[in-house]
């Protein structure tokens, strides 16, 4: 048995030295790799303070008027919002609403991003004038949305917390909920 340990190691000895580098280097001829030079520093404009111009000036261009040409005179919802109508902010509108059109019910998505005289708005599996919705804005005590040109398609007023009532362009019930 001692034999078998001898030759073992014999083995597990030659396949050690089997795996020592060579002097055979393919590199060799290749010149030795050099460091890049240093960059050089570059001058740098002192810095400069100063004050801010007083806020109330903006940087944007005004608004557009409201489109109401597509709507019948008076509106679709009768103009103004009904006496019962609650007040309403457009920081209280962002977010998921549930709509209620014609019957049928879908997603409405309000954000405060702007877009054009409004913010950013869309809908998610209505149907009719809603599909082509694109922007919203509180005026008054109403809710216009409008489509991607910014023509009025509905408005709405709130009519309860997290409820709003009204009609769409072509005269359609509307309802949001959340």
């Amino acid at each position: 048995m001692q034999f078998r340990y001898v030759v073992t190691g014999v083995v597990v000895a030659l396949a050690l030295a089997g795996c020592q580098r060579t002097s055979y280097n393919p590199y060799s001829s290749l010149p030795a790799p050099t460091n890049p030079a240093p960059l050089q520093a570059q001058p740098v404009p002192s810095v400069q303070s100063g004050s801010l111009d007083a806020p109330g000036g903006s940087q944007f261009p005004a608004a557009p008027q409201d489109n109401m040409a597509s709507l019948p005179p008076g509106g679709a919802a009768g103009g103004a919002a009904p006496a019962t109508a609650l007040d309403v902010t457009k920081e209280s509108m962002v977010g998921n609403w549930r709509v209620n059109a014609s019957g049928a019910t879908c997603d409405m998505f309000l954000t405060l991003t702007n877009l054009g005289s409004g913010a950013r708005g869309g809908t998610r599996g209505c149907t009719g004038e809603l599909t082509t919705m694109g922007s919203w804005e509180v005026s008054g005590k109403n809710v216009l949305f409008k489509n991607r040109n910014g023509d009025v398609i509905a408005r709405a007023y709130k009519s309860a917390d997290n409820r709003f009532d009204g009609t769409t362009n072509s005269g359609q019930p509307l309802s949001l909920s959340r």
